[in-house]
């Protein structure tokens, strides 16, 4: 059975290299001809490490080279919301949070439970972690290595298509965290994109007596890094991040210790969609933020055919290059866990010319 397709961290990326656009119609608005972006989640798990200051750390994973959708990019664990991630038997196996919170959370009608259920059906696939409790409240611990190996064969399972993360929760007696996760951010791919994503992402402190192991099916490592620390290392070219990888990032690193970022993002109010535009002229491609000069204004005039092609991937990069030049300031207000002040701070670090992404605290 073939896999789905995972977002990780990459709500902002693309996987062809040249997508065409249109360019718009006498608003000077682009055509509807748009992919619509598909519901995903992922999970920042955090947790303190043993450095004496600053000790936050989060757990990054580098996907495979040989995977073609950003191989060799380093993300968190994530992918596309399946419809086996809600309805009324999901529920059932929740604690900590209800569709009705959960769904007010995101400003949704129903069904917004799926997003929390998805992120930690991901994180169990992609990198062993499981946020899941017995029938007496317990968390799950892989101390006992029968627990373990046994966790660790309905892994395989999981990831060969043999049951579902239900299945696995049900046969094991288990009830999912899902309390333990807290919404952080929102990003939705760009329009001119051959593939879209409208991702919701959550952090969670990293559940006790366990460590992450990636899948080497999709992933060549695992490792925890202080998120500065990730981002000095981008810029030296030592690890690979995208747009919203970076951002997310950013607006972590502002923090010292888990409980700290747990506490902002219990606390955050209302959570602004980031949908950056790609803004099409003759000069090229720029990918813009919201708050970025030019994001509000109408699409230009662009090449006369009405059609260009945009090298999608290379926009993205570019901007990404430009947003991790801007450290860990720039990005107040980007994301709700981090105050109340719009998206003031995405001005000026993504605009990138180019050529032809009801809450309750749980530790």
């Amino acid at each position: 059975m073939p896999r789905r397709d995972r977002t990780g961290s990459t709500a902002g990326a693309a996987v062809s290299s040249s997508v065409v656009v249109e360019q718009g119609d006498e608003t000077g608005r682009r055509h509807p001809d748009v992919v619509v972006p598909r519901p995903a989640a992922t999970v920042m798990v955090v947790r303190d490490g043993p450095h004496v200051t600053s000790p936050l750390e989060v757990l990054m994973l580098r996907r495979s080279l040989r995977v073609d959708f950003v191989g060799g990019a380093h993300v968190f664990p994530g992918g596309a919301v399946d419809p086996g991630d809600g309805g009324p038997r999901t529920e059932r196996l929740c604690v900590g949070l209800g569709d009705g919170a959960a769904s007010a959370t995101l400003g949704m009608a129903s069904g917004g439970l799926a997003y929390w259920v998805a992120a930690l059906r991901e994180c169990f696939e992609e990198s062993g972690l499981l946020f899941a409790c017995r029938a007496d409240g317990s968390a799950v611990s892989l101390a006992d290595p029968g627990v373990a190996a046994r966790l660790a064969a309905q892994r395989a399972a999981l990831n060969a298509r043999e049951r579902s993360f239900l299945e696995v929760c049900e046969s094991e007696g288990l009830f999912l965290a899902v309390g333990a996760l807290h919404y952080f951010a929102h990003w939705i791919t760009p329009e001119g994109s051959s593939r879209r994503y409208d991702t919701r992402f959550f952090v969670a402190r990293a559940p006790e007596g366990q460590s992450p192991a990636h899948d080497v099916g999709e992933m060549d490592s695992d490792l925890w890094v202080r998120p500065s620390d990730a981002l000095e290392r981008y810029c030296a070219g030592e690890m690979e991040l995208i747009l919203p990888t970076i951002k997310n990032l950013q607006a972590i690193a502002r923090f010292q210790t888990a409980e700290e970022l747990l506490d902002a993002a219990f606390a955050a109010g209302e959570i602004p969609t980031v949908l950056p535009r790609m803004v099409v002229d003759v000069g090229g491609a720029r990918l813009l933020l919201p708050g970025d000069p030019g994001y509000d204004a109408p699409d230009g005039p662009g090449e006369p055919g009405g059609r260009v092609d945009v090298d999608f991937d290379a926009a993205v990069r570019v901007a990404s290059r430009a947003a991790s030049t801007q450290g860990t300031q720039g990005t107040q207000g980007t994301h709700g866990a981090q105050g109340t002040q719009g998206t003031q701070g995405a001005q000026g670090t993504s605009a990138a010319p180019v050529a032809g992404g009801g809450r309750r605290r749980r530790g």
